[in-house]
């Protein structure tokens, strides 16, 4: 196999659930090759880079091996190799990301002491108004 269509590809190193999906992120110019803009009939070769933005993380991929069939995770997995920057980058994000969560308080209910602070400070506020 010399060349795949690059959102049969997505599709196959499992980026994206489906290829309508792969080709949705690749008009929305969420996925660049070389540093460029692509459509999603673009052809894959080995070696390249990709860059591929999904929520919050960003990764950047050479890729090893070209395949048009979804295969199980491991085996999708030697597609492509990130690279180290990549890697490290979406380590330090995902650290900062949980340094952030782990400031506000949890979807928790508040306790009985909470509540009563609560009601005590919109009444006091309310005379205020």
């Amino acid at each position: 196999m010399d060349k795949v269509r690059i959102d049969k590809w997505l599709w196959a190193a499992r980026f994206f659930k489906t290829r309508s999906l792969a080709k949705q992120a690749i008009d929305g110019g969420k996925i660049q090759c070389d540093g460029q803009k692509i459509k999603p009939s673009r052809e894959i070769l080995v070696g390249q880079q990709l860059s591929i933005r999904q929520s919050f993380e960003e990764k950047i991929v050479l890729v090893l091996a070209l395949s048009d069939q979804r295969r199980g995770a491991p085996e999708a997995a030697l597609l492509y190799q990130e690279t180290e920057a990549s890697f490290a980058l979406r380590e330090k994000n995902a650290a900062e990301r949980k340094a952030i969560r782990g400031n506000l308080e949890s979807d928790q209910r508040p306790t009985k002491k909470q509540r009563r602070l609560i009601h005590r400070f919109k009444e006091d506020n309310r005379f205020q108004e």
